[in-house]
């Protein structure tokens, strides 16, 4: 009798077992058959909250009880009419941020957020971008600034605010903007082109290594690393050097009409109050001085989309970094 309720307990058990691994192996199945949400890594933040939450921190510490009554009063008073929606919406500002290297490895983020808000905003709103971005390569920095283009071509205010650099491809993309507020140190300008490569033939020659290069196109290949550079292949880089410059300028000019070209495309740089002089930016203002006045005015959202990096790319950016905090 002991024997056969022994085989019954394991035999009940296994049939559970395998009751509940069916079960499991279906559940599995329709999860990976059934359609997936898809996936953002866009974040918003009320950064409107913010300032309030200051303000209110200091007003509770500086103002007399009576006074302190009367504004908590105010504010109760006008919550409730929002509520009722018996106050007007406010607009909004739009809050972006960009920090640029030389490949501009974060204008995947940029897209998203430009497209994420260009699918709510209306021309009552305001973006703002807050920039920093010493340039780098021409393609890279074009695409990051055709991005802002998006936003202009909407009839969407565009505001660039820019605390410490926006240089090279860093004014290619601020110069789209509606109003450009710089701080009054902030490096602004750099409009030019460089272009430079390191050539080891005299070293390989000594060491008797020969390179062979085999092209087709005339200029399919001028100067190279490991050859030797012509002073036609040098002529041609050149050319091509000045082309870039002459869009470059040409691009600057378009966003800007009341630029003196001349005089700032030379590849020089300014702070901000010379370049306030030079027409390169409209305004000297810090980004918190210009986002705490606008907080009189609109609610504050900060729009970011955070880009994975590569273990490479963030040693690049630490690199980058250390050598700025030496120059």
């Amino acid at each position: 009798m002991r024997h056969a309720l022994t085989d019954y307990l394991l035999f009940l058990a296994e049939g559970v077992t395998v009751v509940a691994l069916l079960g499991a192996l279906v559940v599995g199945v329709a999860r990976l058959a059934a359609p997936r949400k898809p996936q953002s890594r866009l974040r918003v933040k009320n950064i409107g909250d913010h300032y309030d939450h200051l303000r209110d921190k200091l007003a509770e510490a500086v103002l007399p009880k009576r006074a302190l009554r009367e504004r908590r009063r105010v504010q109760k008073s006008q919550r409730k009419l929002a509520a009722r929606g018996k106050i007007p919406a406010r607009p909004r500002v739009f809050v972006l941020d960009f920090h640029g290297d030389l490949r501009a490895s974060r204008v995947s983020g940029l897209r998203e957020e430009i497209t994420a808000v260009l699918s709510l905003a209306t021309p009552a709103d305001e973006v703002v971008l807050r920039l920093t971005n010493p340039g780098g390569t021409v393609n890279d920095q074009g695409l990051a600034a055709s991005q802002l283009q998006r936003v202009r071509h909407r009839d969407i205010p565009l505001t660039v605010c820019v605390d410490t650099v926006a240089a090279s491809g860093g004014y290619m993309m601020a110069c789209v903007a509606d109003r450009i507020v710089a701080a009054p140190f902030a490096i602004i300008g750099s409009i030019g082109v460089v272009s430079q490569i390191p050539n080891f033939h005299r070293l390989l020659d000594r060491l008797g290594v020969e390179v062979e290069q085999f092209t087709g196109g005339e200029f399919k290949r001028t100067v190279t690393m490991f050859g030797r550079n012509t002073d036609e292949d040098r002529a041609k880089v050149t050319e091509q050097v000045n082309e870039i410059h002459d869009l470059f300028k040409t691009f600057v000019v378009e966003q800007r009409p009341g630029i003196e070209l001349e005089r700032v495309a030379t590849g020089e740089y300014w702070y901000g109050s010379d370049a306030l002089e030079l027409n390169l930016v409209d305004e000297l203002r810090t980004s918190d001085d210009y986002l705490l006045a606008a907080r009189e005015r609109a609610d504050l959202f900060e729009v970011t989309c955070p880009v994975p990096l590569s273990r490479v790319r963030r040693l690049t950016e630490s690199g980058q970094a250390a050598l700025a905090r030496l120059r």
